[in-house]
């Protein structure tokens, strides 16, 4: 735990707006591995984009209602 408060400093807030102006790229190609999981994984999980749309917004309601601790208001 912190603490004390800090504040950013103009530096680190123009590395930030850089850093969020550039492309963002993986360190490495995929392993072929890794490939291979992606694949099956697509393929397993191919048309639930309506399931898992339904679940978010069900879950999002039942957020918005939440009291007490960890709430975001």
């Amino acid at each position: 735990m912190v603490d004390k408060e800090t504040e950013l400093d103009e530096g680190t807030r123009e590395a930030e707006r850089v850093e969020a102006g550039e492309a963002h790229v993986a360190d490495r190609p995929p392993t072929s591995e890794e490939e291979a999981a992606a694949e099956a994984a697509a393929k397993e999980f191919e048309g639930d984009g309506e399931q898992a749309a339904a679940h978010f917004e069900e879950l999002s309601d039942i957020g918005a209602k939440d009291k007490g601790e960890g709430r975001i208001e």
